[in-house]
This record gives C-alpha cells, sequence and structure tokens, in this order.
C-alpha cells in the first residue's frame, strides 16, 4: 500500500495543499504548530474517517470555512484508488474513484494505516475507554463488519438507557419492553466480543514476539482481554448471546436504580503483562513505552496477515521519544516494507544512518516544501 499524493483544502490550518513525490520513507520536519501533526492526521481520517486527535469534526475544518476536503491517490496491490472525504456540518461525504459511497463503513479499508503518536502511551496507562477505542479503530479497517454492528451496539445502548432512566418505580408491565432491547443488545453485542476476541490473540501472537526483539529477550509481553459478562476464551456466538443475557437479567434491579447499562462491550477493558506483571500498575514508563511501541508494530503484521498487503505507517513525534536502540529497532521494522510518514521537529533528532534516501518535506505555518 503506497500514498502516492495527497491534496487537502480548508483543512485545519492548511488553506491549500498538493503534495506530491512520497516515496518509501518521508520526513516532515518543522518547529511545533507548524503543521506536522495535522497533515498526519488528515491521513489518518482519509482512512478511518474519524481523528485520534478529536471526536468533533468541526474542529478539522479550517477557521471560519464550512467544509473541508482530503484527497489522495493509494496504489494497492489491485490498482490504484482515488479516494476523496469531505467534512462539513452536514455530516461527511466519502467518494472512491469517483463513486460517492452510500455508507462510511464502506469506505474504511480502502486506506490501511498504523498511527504512532505520544498520546499511544495512553494505551497501556490510560482508562479502559482508551483501549476500547484503539480496538474499535483497529478492528474496523480490517473488519467492516465489525462497524456495523458497533454502531447498531451504540444506538440500542443509548435506547435502552433512555428506557432504565425511566423505570424507576415501575411495575414488571413497564418492564417487559427491556426484554427487547436486551435481546438487541445483545445479538450487536457477542459480534464485538468474538471479534474482539480474534483481534487480541492474534495481536499477541506478533506483539510478543516483536516485544522480545525488542528487549533482547529479557521481558514476555501478554495481553489478556477482560469482558464484563463472558469468560476470555468462549468464542460460541450462542454461548455469549445466552451469557448475556443472563447477566443482564442478574443486573436489572441495579441497571434500574443506577439508570445505565452496567454489563457489555462498552465496559470492557485491556490489560499488559510484562513477565507476569501488569504493565498499567507496575511497569515502569520505559516498559509502558515499549509495550506501545511493540502494539504498534504487532499491528503491521497483523493487517498484513488479514488483507495481504502492508499499510502505511504514520510516526507523529515519537522517534525522537525513543533511545538510540529502540529507534533502530523501529526503523529497521518498517525499512523496505512500509510506506512511512514521521513527523519531528528537526533531522538531528532522528537516526539519520538508518534513514538515508528519505524524502525530506519542511512543514512551516500550513505550507510545505522539499
Amino acid at each position: 500500500m503506497f500514498v502516492k499524493n495527497v491534496s487537502l483544502q480548508h483543512y485545519r490550518n492548511y488553506e491549500k495543499l498538493q503534495l506530491e513525490a512520497f516515496g518509501d520513507v518521508n520526513l516532515i520536519i518543522g518547529r511545533n504548530a507548524q503543521g506536522k501533526t495535522n497533515l498526519m492526521e488528515a491521513l489518518f481520517v482519509l482512512a478511518l474517517t474519524k481523528s485520534h486527535r478529536t471526536s468533533k469534526d468541526r474542529e478539522l475544518i479550517g477557521f471560519e470555512q464550512s467544509s473541508a476536503h482530503i484527497s489522495a491517490e493509494i496504489d494497492r496491490k489491485y490498482g490504484t484508488l482515488r479516494l476523496e472525504l469531505s467534512l462539513s456540518q452536514q455530516g461527511k461525504k466519502a467518494k472512491i474513484n469517483g463513486f460517492e459511497q452510500r455508507k462510511l463503513s464502506d469506505f474504511i479499508g480502502s486506506l490501511n494505516v498504523v498511527m504512532f503518536a505520544p498520546e499511544d502511551l495512553e494505551i497501556v496507562k490510560g482508562t479502559p475507554g482508551v483501549r476500547r477505542r484503539f480496538l474499535d479503530m483497529e478492528i474496523g479497517q480490517v473488519a467492516p463488519s465489525y462497524l456495523f454492528h458497533l454502531q447498531q451496539y451504540q444506538k440500542v445502548l443509548v435506547q435502552r438507557n433512555n428506557l432504565l432512566k425511566q423505570l424507576w418505580g415501575k411495575g414488571s408491565a413497564e418492564q417487559a419492553m427491556l426484554e427487547i432491547w436486551n435481546s438487541q443488545l445483545a445479538e450487536h453485542g457477542v459480534k464485538i466480543v468474538k471479534k474482539r476476541k480474534q483481534f487480541i490473540k492474534k495481536l499477541q501472537k506478533w506483539a510478543e514476539s516483536i516485544h522480545q526483539g525488542i528487549t533482547n529477550g529479557q521481558e514476555d509481553l501478554s495481553l489478556h482481554y477482560l469482558p464484563s459478562f463472558a469468560d476470555a476464551e468462549e468464542e460460541d456466538e450462542a454461548v455469549l448471546f445466552e451469557t448475556f443475557m443472563i447477566k443482564l437479567s442478574q443486573m436489572k434491579e441495579q441497571e434500574i436504580r443506577r439508570g445505565m447499562t452496567l454489563a457489555g462491550p462498552h465496559r470492557d477493558d485491556l490489560a499488559f503483562y510484562i513477565n507476569g506483571k501488569e504493565v498499567q500498575t507496575y511497569g515502569s514508563q520505559g516498559q509502558q513505552r515499549t509495550t506501545a511501541l511493540s502494539l504498534k508494530l504487532a499491528e503491521i503484521e497483523l493487517i498484513q496477515e488479514e488483507i495481504g498487503e502492508y499499510p502505511v505507517l504514520l510516526l507523529d513525534d515519537v522517534l525522537s521519544e525513543l533511545d538510540p536502540y529502540r529507534q533502530t529497532q523501529l526503523i529497521e521494522t518498517f525499512q523496505s516494507k512500509v510506506q512511512t510518514f514521521i513527523t519531528a521537529t528537526g533531522i538531528e533528532s532522528l537516526n539519520t544512518d538508518k534513514l538515508k534516501g528519505a524524502s525530506i518535506f519542511h512543514v512551516h505555518d500550513g505550507q510545505v516544501g522539499s
């Protein structure tokens, strides 16, 4: 997978930008607040139709503008795709080779990216919500059906929570409606849980091997899925459905009192262990950073395994955060294999011996020059 060019219009601080002549490795150099991360974010948004930095699309649109546009040509193993994404107050419109896509889930996966940014450390040490978002974004890239079930689950969850708020003090007749929402919640919930289990199992395989390489075999990394209603190893959908329904029944009175759904994939978590110790609580800053790095490198291999070609790697201001050994490990992982975009405040902060032949672009106040 290879990004041939990218065009931006009214995106963040880019009024208009047309960039071409990308190479296998591309260095985006500039001082802070000039637009380096905005350019990386634009590629991420083109891939996933969402930002990794904000949930508000309005923040992606330039000051006093009504819409923003991102487009790019992507070489895939089966041909070249022209991708276009428009953002406005009316919503998003996506096109592939000039044809508007009826659903955004039909567009996602046309470009696959793996983003590694300083905030990705939060995947390891942050809240469960950060880890759920990580799972949802990454699984959604390679399994569009996952996004469908996730969207339907979230819609049902809102309706069910609204009903729970109304049921306090009501009789069994009014509570009967809850069974309908339970069934719909479980129907989509088990699809989400099953896919997460499968994804984490595959991610574990790659992350474990990569982490051992980075740490010279000194550390064993393991991933543990923590679903809120089922055994972490169970994958049979019928069993998961029945287990979820029983859990909802058991928690009904408590949920009515609190006015919210207390079990389901929206309350799942993911834990990381190094040599048997939980990284979030007991891991050093270096171990947490290496765990996050191992996860990202594992994603690259997992996506290749799933779709048959490597994704594009986006390294936003992270190489300078790594010591020379980890810089070398990371660079050797992507060189000659994955098209990579790297942002940095200066070339001197990078292990440039390993980056010979990279294309260099300089960013200043929303303008980019080579």
